[in-house]
C-alpha cells in the first residue's frame, strides 16, 4: 500500500480541512461583545442606543438633566437596568432628551463628548452631579441667570458651563477645553436634541420626565421598581 492509499493520512487530511472551513467561518463571524451594554450606536434621530439590537424588548427613555426625579432614577435604576437586562442582550435601551431649559441643553450636549462610546459613562457623570449642579444654579446671580438666556445655542452653552461646574466635570473626566467647545457649539447636536424634544412632547405626547415606553408603550411609571415590572411582563409575553 502506498502513502497516497493510507487510510489515517486521508483522515489527518479531512480534520486538517474541516479545521480550516471553522476558522475561516469563525473569522467572518463577528464576536458577540462579552456585555451586551457595551454595544451603543445612533439611531436615525440621533438618539443612543445601548444594548442588543435584536433584543425583544426595546426600552425609550425620555429624560433630562435638570430633573430631579430623573436624576433619582438614574441613581436607583441605571445599574440593575444595566447588569440584569442591558448586559445580558434581553432589552435594548434607546435614550432621548427631553430638553427643558439652557442648563439641561448644555449638559446634554457635554454628553455626547466622545461620541457613542463614552455616552454612558458621561450621562452617569452628570447625573451623579445632580446635587452640585442645582446648588450652582440655586447661587447663580440675576446677571448671571439672564445671560444663560443671551447669544446663540453654543455662546449661551459656553456661559452655563462654565458656571454651573460642567466643564469642570468634563475636564475632570479628560475632556480638553477644545473638546468641550466643539461639543457645546456642534449645531448638528443642537438639531438632534432639539428634534427629539419635539418628537417627544409632539408624536410621542411626553408630559414629563422621566418617561418611559415598553414596545413602544408609555409604561406610566417613573421609578425603577416599578419599570423593572413592566420589563418583565415584557419579557414574558415576548
Amino acid at each position: 500500500m502506498s502513502a497516497f492509499d493510507d487510510p489515517l493520512l486521508d483522515r489527518r487530511a479531512a480534520v486538517l480541512a474541516l479545521s480550516g472551513a471553522a476558522l475561516t467561518l469563525l473569522a467572518a463571524t463577528p464576536a458577540k461583545p462579552a456585555l451586551w451594554s457595551q454595544t451603543v450606536t445612533t439611531s436615525p434621530i440621533g438618539a443612543f442606543l445601548v444594548g442588543n439590537p435584536d433584543a425583544k424588548v426595546r426600552l425609550v427613555e425620555y429624560f433630562s438633566y435638570t430633573c430631579h426625579v430623573c436624576a433619582d432614577f438614574a441613581k436607583a435604576g441605571s445599574l440593575p437596568l444595566k447588569t440584569q437586562y442591558l448586559d445580558r442582550g434581553l432589552v435594548l435601551l434607546e435614550y432621548r432628551n427631553l430638553v427643558r431649559d439652557p442648563v439641561d441643553m448644555t449638559a446634554a450636549l457635554l454628553a455626547r463628548c466622545g461620541g457613542p462610546k463614552a455616552f454612558s459613562g458621561n450621562h452617569q457623570a452628570i447625573f451623579a452631579a445632580f446635587p452640585a449642579l442645582i446648588a450652582k444654579i440655586q447661587q447663580a446671580t440675576d446677571a448671571q441667570t439672564k445671560s444663560w438666556f443671551e447669544g446663540t445655542t453654543g455662546e449661551r452653552a459656553r456661559k452655563i458651563a462654565a458656571g454651573t461646574g460642567l466643564a469642570a466635570l468634563m475636564r475632570a473626566r479628560g475632556y480638553t477645553q477644545a473638546q468641550i467647545e466643539a461639543a457645546l457649539d456642534s449645531e448638528v447636536a443642537q438639531a438632534e436634541l432639539t428634534g427629539m424634544t419635539n418628537i417627544g412632547l409632539g408624536a410621542d405626547r411626553v408630559e414629563g420626565t422621566p418617561t418611559f415606553f415598553v414596545n413602544g408603550r408609555n409604561a406610566g411609571v417613573t421609578a425603577w421598581p416599578a419599570l423593572k415590572s413592566k420589563l418583565d411582563l415584557a419579557l414574558k409575553a415576548s
